[in-house]
């Protein structure tokens, strides 16, 4: 054999994938990776915050899927370092009486932003096309007429000027079942299992056609789905504010650093007695506000 041979049959047996590397399973993500690179990104959110309240942006995103699936935890990671005032959370309770005889796009309007706003909607008008339609909550009429309106909707808010961006939340059957379990013997966690909650564990499959319907119909060029796996909740917090990011355009206002002024002296003021006032309770007044805490200590490793 040539040594041209020889080195051109080297080569193509580096570009084959070995049978170990084939099976080989990726590394967990370390906490300190994953903890700093949260801060970096959330950094990022604080930069693209103040561009949309400068442009005067109105920016909505949807988070919907599976029970269980962490979209809530992303949602508090994405506003953690936030203004309230410019990025706020909407998540609409069941409707009144009075609510389900109006149009059905009518109640979510209002939640809509004006220039200079973001808009996170924990579900949306989406729960027709998920809970609504599994449950019978809604007539079949009501549920076609929701998948013909619905792009619709979406296409003239993007041409009314507001950044449309819509998640969901791909968690598989065996980590939601491992949630829900967590769930059950966590006192700190029981409110987020509620009755539709444990339904929906016996309607997988319903559930599962439903989604493919809605999508079938409402994943739009204007407004597509993006989907998140979030089987690995660290890595889908990572994995959608990178992609939330990459969505809407914006530079780095951040200001040059402030300079505090001087406080003036307290010429003519005298503090009222400390006895006239009501204080709370020091119940750890033992402690040293000093005191270094262990880092490694994580009271509930899936938040």
């Amino acid at each position: 054999m040539t040594k041209e041979k020889a080195k051109a049959k080297e080569k193509e047996k580096q570009k084959k994938p070995s049978a170990t590397s084939k099976g080989k399973k990726k590394k967990p993500i370390s906490k300190k990776f994953y903890e700093k690179e949260l801060f970096r990104l959330q950094l990022e959110l604080v930069k693209l915050q103040a561009w949309v309240k400068q442009e005067g942006l109105k920016v909505v995103v949807i988070f919907e899927g599976r029970d269980a699936a962490g979209k809530g935890g992303v949602i508090k990671r994405i506003t953690q370092h936030l203004n309230t005032r410019i990025c706020r959370v909407e998540a609409l309770p069941a409707p009144t009486e009075r609510e389900k005889t109006q149009w059905y796009f009518q109640r979510y309007v209002p939640l809509l932003p004006a220039a200079g706003e973001m808009v996170l909607l924990d579900r949306s008008w989406y729960n027709r096309a998920g809970v609504e339609r599994v449950m019978g909550f809604c007539t079949e009429e009501e549920y076609r007429e929701f998948l013909r309106s619905c792009p619709e909707f979406e296409r003239m808010l993007v041409r009314s000027g507001i950044i449309l961006i819509k998640y969901w939340f791909s968690v598989s059957d065996k980590e939601q079942e491992r949630r829900f379990q967590s769930r059950l013997h966590s006192p700190h966690k029981l409110w987020k299992l509620s009755p539709m909650d444990l339904e929906s564990r016996k309607r997988w499959v319903e559930y599962s056609k439903a989604k493919d319907i809605n999508f079938a119909h409402t994943d739009i060029k204007q407004a597509p789905w993006y989907v998140v796996k979030s089987d690995n909740k660290k890595l889908a917090r990572l994995n959608c504010i990178a992609h939330l990011l990459s969505q809407i355009p914006y530079e780095d206002i951040t200001p040059e650093p402030i300079e505090l002024p001087k406080r003036p002296s307290r010429v003519g003021y005298v503090r009222p007695p400390m006895s006239d006032q009501t204080f709370v309770p020091d119940l750890y007044g033992n402690y040293d506000d000093e005191t270094e805490y262990d880092d490694d200590i994580e009271l509930d490793p899936d938040d």
